[in-house]
């Protein structure tokens, strides 16, 4: 049986530091505001020229850069984003002319937060399939191109970023040890984008509604990610014949400090082994992540056979859990 190994990560945020003094406009003392509800302190924003595919070269370049990695030995390229460059083509096809992977395919997932947990998990079925030996999965997103900045509600949570992961098949246990994903699409209303397809084009109405702006039940949303990650929780470690105590790290998606703070409490793990940059770049979406485990790795927090569980969560709704021996 082959496993996916983790052979080398990157990550990139924008140069742009944007605090929450930013929002003074719409919120009176809006750092003070800001940080109770979130835990957030600032966020990156791309610059006007920027867009999606440009974090993601760049957090794909620094993982081919640290594990000293030939572009044209990489199988597939997956880039997890819902704020694509455009509608088509895809982002990771951009990223591939960029990164001059010639003997990879390219396409682009959209499970918005949860999305780079929904290609990790795409990408171990293709090693495990046996085709494939070697992917490189990026999760990458650039929210503050549609967000509503009359919304204080939702417009103060978000940050860009990219985060990549390199996978690499191996016969020895190690790498990805379980995968648990699932959606719920009777919720899907609760995250989104109405006028932005074929369901309600954007026209000049739209707009000026600020349809074509991201949208959120952030209340639903909180009750939602409280009650299923403990239980996602507990279904990966399940499914290894482990305990939740027995994890060295969990990196959430970076959603909101509230949410994280009930998990704690919910599963009794310390918050010291849940792994969190989201008071220096907000919730980065498909980013937030890879991010994550690109900075812990770097930074020696993760060291290699630590048991890591990633978990993603958001619109679809979806979540999902991936558990890795580094």
């Amino acid at each position: 049986m082959k496993y996916a190994k983790v052979l080398a990560t990157g990550g990139r945020v924008p140069d742009r530091v944007v605090k929450n003094s930013f929002f003074d406009y719409l919120i009176e003392d809006a750092d003070t505001w800001i940080f109770s509800r979130t835990g957030i302190r600032e966020r990156r924003f791309a610059g006007e020229d920027e867009a999606t595919s440009d974090s993601a070269t760049a957090a794909a370049l620094r993982a081919l850069e640290a594990g000293k990695i030939d572009p044209l030995s990489l199988n597939c390229i997956i880039v997890a984003t819902s704020t694509p460059d455009m509608t088509l083509p895809p982002t990771a096809c951009m990223v591939q002319k960029n990164i001059g992977a010639t003997n990879a395919f390219a396409f682009d997932m959209n499970a918005v937060c949860s999305g780079f947990v929904y290609a990790v998990e795409a990408a171990d079925n293709f090693i495990k399939s046996g085709k494939y030996d070697r992917i490189l999965v990026i999760g990458a997103d650039t929210y503050s191109k549609m967000l509503d900045f009359q919304d204080k509600s939702t417009c103060p949570l978000f940050g860009d970023g990219a985060g990549a992961l390199i996978l690499e098949a191996t016969d020895e246990r190690t790498g990805i040890l379980h995968t648990h994903i699932e959606s719920d699409g009777s919720r899907w209303d609760l995250i989104k984008v109405p006028s932005s397809g074929s369901r309600k084009p954007i026209t000049p109405e739209t707009i000026a509604l600020r349809e074509n702006t991201f949208k959120m039940a952030g209340r639903s949303v909180y009750t939602f990610a409280t009650d299923v990650i403990p239980k996602l929780i507990a279904q990966v470690c399940d499914g290894v014949g482990i305990q939740p105590d027995e994890l060295d790290f969990i990196i959430p998606h970076q959603a909101n400090s509230r949410i994280i703070d009930v998990i704690t409490k919910k599963t009794g793990i310390p918050g010291e082994k849940i792994l969190l940059n989201l008071d220096r770049y907000g919730n980065t979406a498909a980013a937030s992540v890879g991010l994550a485990l690109d900075e812990n790795l770097r930074n020696g927090v993760i060291r290699e056979g630590n048991l890591v569980l990633m978990m993603g969560f958001g619109g679809g709704l979806s979540w999902g859990g991936i558990l890795i021996r580094i």
